[in-house]
Formats: C-alpha cells, sequence, structure tokens
C-alpha cells in the first residue's frame, strides 16, 4: 500500500473527512492515508509515507526539520518544507511583479524592535540609513497605506494608516517583526482562490471584513475570471505550492494580489461552507493520490528563477540554483517554466462562475505544470471534479 500521511493541529472537519476520502477513492489504486505518528526521528530511518500533506509545521519546529529529512528519504511532501522556511511575503510580491502579476506598491521596512534574547544595539545596525524619510514612503505607496509583517498570516498585525502620525504610531507597536508598507487597494471585488497542485483554482467569493465565504458562481465576469486563474496559476507555478490561498482585490476591473503565502490554508467546514468544504475535500484528495502514483519530486519545488530568466549556466549543467530546485526533467518542460509561456497563455474562465447544474465553460489550453508538457486550467466545473488529473 502506497500511504499518504497527514500531519495537522487544531483542525476537526477537514482531517478526518480527508482521510476517509483518499481511502475510498485510492482504494482501487493500492493508496490509503491515515496521520503521521512522530516520537523522535533517527537519521538513517526511512520514508513512512509516499506523501505527506503538512499544515502544521510553520508552527511546530520539530514538524518542519522531520519533513526536510522525510524528503531526503524519499517522500512527496506538499508544501516543500525547504521552500516553505525561505519564502516570504515581500519577496513573493517582488517575484509576482516580475511575471506581470497586477502587485499593490510595496515598500521593506527595517524593523521597529528587535526579540530581547538577540544581543542587537546601535553598533549592530551601522548599515541603516537613519532617520527613515517617513513622508518619502508614503508618497512611493499613496495614502491611505497598509502597514503588514512581511512574512506571517491571520490578519494579525495589520493597520490602515493615513498619516505619518499614524504610521509611526502603529510602526512603534510591531516590534520584533519585519514589516512591510503596501498600497491600498480600495476594492469593489474581493476573490480568495483555493489552489490545488499550482494549476487547479477554485475563486471564491470573500468578505475580508466579515471573513466569509460566498457562495456565488456569477461573482466575477468571464475575462475577470479568466485574469484571476492565470495569475494564480503564474504565482503557484513560480513559487511552488501545491496547497495554497491566494488573495485578490479588484480596483477598477484589475485584479491585485494582494496575500498569496498560505501553504496551510484555513479548511474548516464551518468557515468555508458546506459547498467549497467539499471541494476542497474532493479536490484535496485526488491530488495526494495522484502524487502518491505518479508525482516527482521536482514537481514540488519553486520554478521563478527560469520564470523570472535567472539562468547562472544552471539548467545545462543540472547543478540547482538558488532555491536548490532539482533539475526538471526535459528540455521541454524546462521550457514551459518560462515567464513568456506562463504570460502568454490563455486559461479557462474560474469555476467559481459555474454553479453546480450550469454547462461547463468551454476549457482552453493553460500554463503548463513543469512535470508534464501540458495542464489543465483547472479541473473542471463543481459538478465533475474528478474528470482531469490535477497537475
Amino acid at each position: 500500500m502506497k500511504k499518504v500521511g497527514l500531519l495537522c493541529g487544531r483542525e476537526f472537519s477537514f482531517p478526518p473527512a480527508f482521510i476517509e476520502r483518499v481511502k475510498t477513492l485510492g482504494a482501487k489504486d493500492g493508496v490509503t492515508a491515515e496521520f503521521v505518528k512522530l516520537g523522535g526521528t533517527r537519521m538513517d530511518e526511512p520514508a513512512k509515507y509516499r506523501v505527506i500533506v503538512d499544515r502544521i509545521s510553520h508552527e511546530v519546529e520539530y514538524y518542519r526539520g522531520y519533513l526536510k529529512h522525510a524528503v531526503l528519504q524519499g517522500s512527496y511532501v506538499i508544501n516543500n518544507p525547504f521552500w516553505w522556511t525561505a519564502d516570504d511575503k515581500y519577496f513573493n510580491y517582488s517575484v509576482a511583479a516580475k511575471l506581470g502579476v497586477a502587485i499593490p506598491k510595496t515598500v521593506l521596512l527595517p524593523q521597529k524592535g528587535y526579540p530581547k534574547d538577540v544581543d542587537i544595539n546601535s553598533e549592530s545596525l551601522h548599515n541603516l540609513e537613519y532617520p527613515i524619510d517617513w513622508d518619502a514612503l508614503l508618497d512611493y505607496v499613496g495614502r491611505p497605506a497598509i502597514l503588514k509583517p512581511y512574512s506571517g498570516g491571520g490578519w494579525k498585525h495589520v493597520y490602515k494608516v493615513h498619516t505619518k502620525e499614524e504610521l509611526l504610531a502603529a510602526y512603534d507597536q510591531t516590534a520584533p517583526y519585519c514589516m512591510t508598507l503596501q498600497e491600498f487597494i480600495d476594492f469593489t471585488q474581493y476573490v480568495r482562490c483555493f489552489t490545488f497542485g499550482k494549476t487547479d483554482i477554485l475563486p471564491v467569493h470573500y468578505d475580508p471584513k466579515d471573513r466569509r465565504y460566498i457562495v456565488d458562481h456569477k461573482y466575477l465576469s468571464a475575462e475577470l475570471g479568466e485574469r484571476v486563474v492565470k495569475d494564480a496559476q503564474t504565482i503557484n507555478l513560480a513559487l511552488g505550492y501545491e496547497m495554497n490561498t491566494i488573495e485578490f482585490a479588484i480596483q477598477d476591473g484589475v485584479p491585485y494580489a494582494i496575500d498569496f503565502l498560505n501553504p496551510a490554508p484555513d479548511f474548516e467546514r464551518d468557515r468555508i461552507t458546506a459547498f467549497y468544504f467539499e471541494q476542497v475535500v474532493d479536490r484535496m484528495a485526488r491530488l495526494v493520490i495522484d502524487r502518491a502514483l505518479s508525482g516527482d519530486v521536482s514537481n514540488s519545488w519553486p520554478r521563478w528563477e527560469e520564470m523570472v530568466g535567472i539562468k547562472a549556466g544552471t539548467q545545462d549543467s543540472g547543478i540547482a540554483g538558488f532555491t536548490g530546485a532539482p533539475k526538471l526533467k526535459t528540455q521541454a518542460a524546462a521550457a514551459q517554466a518560462q515567464s513568456a509561456s506562463v504570460q502568454s497563455a490563455p486559461s479557462q474562465s474560474a469555476p467559481a462562475q459555474t454553479a453546480q447544474k450550469s454547462p461547463a465553460a468551454k476549457p482552453t489550453r493553460a500554463p503548463a505544470a513543469p512535470d508534464s508538457t501540458a495542464a489543465p486550467a483547472s479541473t473542471p466545473p463543481p459538478a465533475s471534479p474528478g474528470k482531469s488529473k490535477i497537475k
């Protein structure tokens, strides 16, 4: 039997439903699922799981260390623990902007303070300019602006500021976190996309003020839905995430990607609605079964280096670049990771446009996943999610 392991924390509805769905759908191919159990990891310990779904290692260091070892031993981990450790939101904004995704103007700020157990004083910080020209930074991003951590999530330590005085008052509360100052998008629509396997995108009408998911299949126009799906695919292909949520704030018809470092997204039934819970459970189950049967480790690594055109001679030699990504299997697959193919390929309308009983949108070619010669823009509409292989 090929085993899928689930590593999770205080979740109640998703874990049992996911494990049961993997067992049901995977039985004919010899794939089963269970909770990962750990009690000290030996260096020579062989892989116990073909696939591991990680939803908690960002909070438990032992789990993150175990997952890196599991990759070394041959397990396919969703999401890649090496890149998740290295990633941050500011870098993501910069990468996405280079790939043609609309991103609000963003500034990375020095920290207000540092952890008490770290010996940092003025001599340690002689590379920093002082005083900071706060007016110039606000002029760059515009007023009002959003002050938020460069890493992290859960809407914590997020401030909307209108003046320099408000900015400084908020900034003074942020130690020891590194923060970003970002252009405020005065959105008229807001979309949170569940994403599975990089190219399977499920856009959802989301209310960020009430933090509420809304089942509304006609929320986006076909044209806007296509743009949202394409940009979400581009982001996931660049960053390598196979389980993620990507948020777009839409202003004047332009979808601005404002949050897409969510590798352990909320999957609880009571919060995401029963309709989207069913979608999440089914698509995640089909994703891990596919990876258990045919997943290649090179698929789980970020491809932003190839996509932004950084070559450094690594593709011909097979030596890893900045991210340590394994070389793609074929030159054709490598070419598909280039930014030109990602940015120019059309994509199918967002699945959230189509009600369960509505006719399916006509599929078109989407950016291909790095581990294949072609990939669907998304799985079919909610009524038939199992007819297309996830990439």
